[in-house]
Protein backbone atom coordinates (compact mmCIF):
# COMPACT_ATOMS: atom_id res chain seq x y z
CA UNK A 1 0.00 0.00 0.00
CA UNK A 2 1.44 3.37 -1.03
CA UNK A 3 1.67 6.07 1.82
CA UNK A 4 2.38 8.86 -0.86
CA UNK A 5 -0.49 10.80 -2.19
CA UNK A 6 -0.84 14.16 -4.39
CA UNK A 7 -3.05 16.83 -3.19
CA UNK A 8 -4.11 20.08 -5.05
CA UNK A 9 -7.13 22.34 -5.93
CA UNK A 10 -8.45 21.17 -9.16
CA UNK A 11 -11.70 22.12 -11.38
CA UNK A 12 -14.39 19.52 -11.74
CA UNK A 13 -17.17 19.45 -14.42
CA UNK A 14 -20.36 19.57 -13.40
CA UNK A 15 -24.27 19.81 -15.73
CA UNK A 16 -24.03 23.56 -14.81
CA UNK A 17 -19.99 24.72 -15.70
CA UNK A 18 -17.10 23.97 -13.60
CA UNK A 19 -16.53 24.53 -10.16
CA UNK A 20 -13.48 24.74 -8.20
CA UNK A 21 -12.61 21.50 -6.22
CA UNK A 22 -10.39 20.20 -3.54
CA UNK A 23 -8.66 16.42 -3.74
CA UNK A 24 -6.02 13.72 -2.75
CA UNK A 25 -4.94 11.12 -4.83
CA UNK A 26 -3.37 8.08 -3.60
CA UNK A 27 -0.32 7.99 -6.12
CA UNK A 28 -0.25 4.11 -7.14
CA UNK A 29 -2.34 1.83 -9.47
CA UNK A 30 -3.76 -0.39 -6.70
CA UNK A 31 -7.61 -0.44 -6.97
CA UNK A 32 -8.86 2.18 -4.58
CA UNK A 33 -12.68 3.92 -3.55
CA UNK A 34 -13.53 7.06 -3.28
CA UNK A 35 -14.77 9.91 -1.06
CA UNK A 36 -16.78 12.90 -1.95
CA UNK A 37 -16.48 15.24 0.92
CA UNK A 38 -18.89 17.35 1.98
CA UNK A 39 -17.68 20.72 4.15
CA UNK A 40 -19.43 22.32 6.60
CA UNK A 41 -21.36 25.64 6.53
CA UNK A 42 -18.23 27.88 7.47
CA UNK A 43 -17.52 26.45 4.11
CA UNK A 44 -14.33 25.09 1.75
CA UNK A 45 -11.57 25.90 4.51
CA UNK A 46 -7.91 24.70 5.57
CA UNK A 47 -9.90 22.22 8.49
CA UNK A 48 -11.84 20.41 5.13
CA UNK A 49 -9.01 20.11 3.29
CA UNK A 50 -7.09 18.42 6.11
CA UNK A 51 -10.19 15.63 6.48
CA UNK A 52 -9.41 14.97 2.43
CA UNK A 53 -5.61 14.08 2.82
CA UNK A 54 -6.63 12.17 5.98
CA UNK A 55 -9.05 9.87 3.92
CA UNK A 56 -5.71 9.81 1.01
CA UNK A 57 -3.61 8.74 3.90
CA UNK A 58 -6.21 6.11 4.97
CA UNK A 59 -5.79 4.42 1.42
CA UNK A 60 -8.96 6.06 -0.76
CA UNK A 61 -8.94 8.95 -3.13
CA UNK A 62 -11.17 12.17 -1.76
CA UNK A 63 -12.18 14.91 -3.39
CA UNK A 64 -14.17 17.97 -1.88
CA UNK A 65 -16.58 20.25 -4.04
CA UNK A 66 -16.06 23.87 -3.39
CA UNK A 67 -19.90 24.07 -2.44
CA UNK A 68 -19.79 28.37 -2.43
CA UNK A 69 -17.91 28.57 -6.21
CA UNK A 70 -20.83 29.91 -7.69
CA UNK A 71 -21.32 32.83 -5.09
CA UNK A 72 -18.06 34.22 -4.62
CA UNK A 73 -15.39 32.40 -6.99
CA UNK A 74 -12.35 33.25 -6.06
CA UNK A 75 -13.31 34.12 -2.08
CA UNK A 76 -11.56 33.38 0.80
CA UNK A 77 -13.50 30.71 2.94
CA UNK A 78 -15.22 33.43 5.38
CA UNK A 79 -15.93 35.09 2.52
CA UNK A 80 -17.40 32.83 0.11
CA UNK A 81 -19.09 31.15 3.59
CA UNK A 82 -21.01 34.82 4.22
CA UNK A 83 -21.90 35.49 0.13
CA UNK A 84 -23.72 32.02 0.24
CA UNK A 85 -25.28 32.32 3.92
CA UNK A 86 -26.84 35.49 2.28
CA UNK A 87 -28.25 33.36 -0.22
CA UNK A 88 -29.95 30.84 1.91
CA UNK A 89 -27.11 28.21 1.58
CA UNK A 90 -26.78 25.37 -0.94
CA UNK A 91 -29.83 25.14 -2.79
CA UNK A 92 -30.70 20.72 -2.67
CA UNK A 93 -30.72 20.42 -6.61
CA UNK A 94 -27.24 22.35 -6.90
CA UNK A 95 -25.66 20.10 -4.22
CA UNK A 96 -26.93 17.14 -5.68
CA UNK A 97 -25.40 18.06 -9.04
CA UNK A 98 -21.64 19.40 -7.25
CA UNK A 99 -21.62 15.67 -5.57
CA UNK A 100 -22.61 14.05 -8.69
CA UNK A 101 -19.38 15.75 -10.07
CA UNK A 102 -17.41 14.90 -7.62
CA UNK A 103 -18.63 10.78 -7.82
CA UNK A 104 -17.68 11.17 -11.53
CA UNK A 105 -14.09 12.63 -11.44
CA UNK A 106 -13.57 9.59 -8.50
CA UNK A 107 -14.61 6.98 -11.05
CA UNK A 108 -12.79 8.18 -13.74
CA UNK A 109 -9.86 7.60 -12.12
CA UNK A 110 -7.12 4.97 -13.41
CA UNK A 111 -7.27 3.16 -9.74
CA UNK A 112 -10.88 3.46 -8.98
CA UNK A 113 -12.24 0.37 -7.97
CA UNK A 114 -16.11 0.97 -8.76
CA UNK A 115 -16.90 2.15 -4.91
CA UNK A 116 -17.86 5.81 -3.65
CA UNK A 117 -19.16 7.14 -0.69
CA UNK A 118 -19.84 10.35 0.75
CA UNK A 119 -19.16 12.05 4.18
CA UNK A 120 -20.50 15.40 5.47
CA UNK A 121 -20.06 17.82 8.61
CA UNK A 122 -22.73 19.79 9.99
CA UNK A 123 -24.79 21.06 7.06
CA UNK A 124 -22.77 18.96 5.62
CA UNK A 125 -23.52 15.81 7.62
CA UNK A 126 -27.69 16.73 6.19
CA UNK A 127 -26.60 16.87 2.59
CA UNK A 128 -24.92 13.68 2.39
CA UNK A 129 -28.07 11.90 3.78
CA UNK A 130 -29.50 14.45 0.50
CA UNK A 131 -26.57 12.44 -1.63
CA UNK A 132 -27.79 8.95 -0.20
CA UNK A 133 -31.27 9.57 -1.53
CA UNK A 134 -30.46 10.89 -4.83
CA UNK A 135 -27.12 10.33 -6.42
CA UNK A 136 -25.80 6.66 -7.29
CA UNK A 137 -22.94 6.25 -4.05
CA UNK A 138 -22.12 2.69 -2.24
CA UNK A 139 -22.30 4.58 1.48
CA UNK A 140 -22.66 7.67 3.21
CA UNK A 141 -21.71 9.16 6.35
CA UNK A 142 -23.41 11.72 8.90
CA UNK A 143 -21.76 13.60 11.23
CA UNK A 144 -24.34 15.42 13.11
CA UNK A 145 -25.89 16.58 10.02
CA UNK A 146 -28.81 19.44 11.23
CA UNK A 147 -32.23 19.39 10.06
CA UNK A 148 -32.33 15.84 8.30
CA UNK A 149 -35.28 15.95 10.68
CA UNK A 150 -36.97 17.90 13.46
CA UNK A 151 -38.42 21.42 12.74
CA UNK A 152 -36.82 24.24 11.62
CA UNK A 153 -36.54 27.41 13.73
CA UNK A 154 -38.44 30.62 12.76
CA UNK A 155 -36.30 32.99 11.61
CA UNK A 156 -33.12 30.36 10.51
CA UNK A 157 -31.03 32.02 7.87
CA UNK A 158 -31.17 29.00 5.65
CA UNK A 159 -33.30 28.27 3.61
CA UNK A 160 -33.34 24.55 4.44
CA UNK A 161 -35.92 22.27 4.61
CA UNK A 162 -35.98 18.59 6.80
CA UNK A 163 -35.84 15.55 5.14
CA UNK A 164 -38.39 13.74 6.74
CA UNK A 165 -40.10 10.77 5.30
CA UNK A 166 -37.47 11.20 2.26
CA UNK A 167 -34.87 9.54 4.08
CA UNK A 168 -36.55 6.03 3.77
CA UNK A 169 -35.65 6.66 -0.41
CA UNK A 170 -31.69 6.18 0.48
CA UNK A 171 -29.94 3.60 -1.40
CA UNK A 172 -26.95 3.09 0.12
CA UNK A 173 -25.80 2.20 3.75
CA UNK A 174 -25.47 4.91 6.03
CA UNK A 175 -23.07 5.64 9.26
CA UNK A 176 -24.30 8.75 11.77
CA UNK A 177 -22.03 10.04 14.31
CA UNK A 178 -23.75 12.39 16.88
CA UNK A 179 -22.93 14.11 20.30
CA UNK A 180 -25.55 13.71 22.76
CA UNK A 181 -25.20 17.21 23.79
CA UNK A 182 -26.06 18.36 20.45
CA UNK A 183 -28.70 21.13 19.62
CA UNK A 184 -28.93 20.61 16.03
CA UNK A 185 -29.55 17.68 15.92
CA UNK A 186 -31.11 16.70 19.33
CA UNK A 187 -30.52 13.03 20.49
CA UNK A 188 -35.04 13.37 19.64
CA UNK A 189 -33.94 13.58 16.18
CA UNK A 190 -31.52 11.17 15.87
CA UNK A 191 -34.15 8.88 17.11
CA UNK A 192 -36.44 10.35 14.47
CA UNK A 193 -33.92 9.73 11.66
CA UNK A 194 -33.39 6.15 13.71
CA UNK A 195 -37.13 5.17 13.20
CA UNK A 196 -37.45 6.38 9.63
CA UNK A 197 -34.23 4.19 8.94
CA UNK A 198 -35.67 1.30 10.28
CA UNK A 199 -39.22 1.60 8.64
CA UNK A 200 -37.56 1.68 5.50
CA UNK A 201 -35.89 -0.87 6.02
CA UNK A 202 -32.53 0.67 5.60
CA UNK A 203 -29.12 -0.70 6.56
CA UNK A 204 -27.64 2.04 8.80
CA UNK A 205 -25.74 2.34 12.28
CA UNK A 206 -25.73 5.02 14.54
CA UNK A 207 -23.26 6.00 17.39
CA UNK A 208 -24.09 9.00 20.32
CA UNK A 209 -21.16 10.44 22.28
CA UNK A 210 -21.77 11.56 25.64
CA UNK A 211 -20.36 14.48 26.20
CA UNK A 212 -20.05 15.54 23.12
CA UNK A 213 -22.21 18.73 21.26
CA UNK A 214 -21.86 19.65 17.52
CA UNK A 215 -18.57 19.79 15.70
CA UNK A 216 -17.01 17.42 17.96
CA UNK A 217 -14.62 16.19 15.17
CA UNK A 218 -13.22 20.12 15.01
CA UNK A 219 -9.65 19.70 16.48
CA UNK A 220 -9.61 24.08 15.81
CA UNK A 221 -12.80 24.40 17.60
CA UNK A 222 -13.60 24.70 21.53
CA UNK A 223 -16.11 21.65 20.34
CA UNK A 224 -13.15 19.63 19.79
CA UNK A 225 -13.96 16.21 21.96
CA UNK A 226 -10.86 14.33 21.45
CA UNK A 227 -12.43 10.54 22.39
CA UNK A 228 -15.36 10.57 20.80
CA UNK A 229 -13.63 12.23 17.65
CA UNK A 230 -10.74 8.90 17.93
CA UNK A 231 -13.82 7.02 18.16
CA UNK A 232 -15.87 8.68 15.08
CA UNK A 233 -12.76 8.20 12.85
CA UNK A 234 -12.50 4.06 13.85
CA UNK A 235 -16.26 3.71 13.18
CA UNK A 236 -15.56 6.11 9.63
CA UNK A 237 -12.67 3.49 8.98
CA UNK A 238 -14.84 0.24 9.41
CA UNK A 239 -17.98 1.52 7.86
CA UNK A 240 -15.57 2.37 4.56
CA UNK A 241 -13.84 -0.56 5.01
CA UNK A 242 -16.90 -2.71 4.76
CA UNK A 243 -18.37 -1.00 1.67
CA UNK A 244 -15.90 0.95 0.13
CA UNK A 245 -12.81 -1.19 0.32
CA UNK A 246 -9.14 -0.07 1.12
Amino acid sequence: MSDAFLSQTITIGTEDGEIEAYAALVQDSAPRGGVVVIHHMPGYDLPSKEIVRRFASMGYNAVMPNLYHRDAPGAEPDDAAAAGRAKGGVPDERLVIDVTAGAAYLRALPNFNGKVGTIGYCSGGRQSVLAAIEVDVDAAVDCYGAFVTGVVPEGFPLKVQPLGERVKGVRCPILGLFGKDDQYPTPEQVAELEQLLKDGGKDFEFHSYEGAGHAFFAVDRPSFRPEAAKDGWAKIAAFYGKHLGA
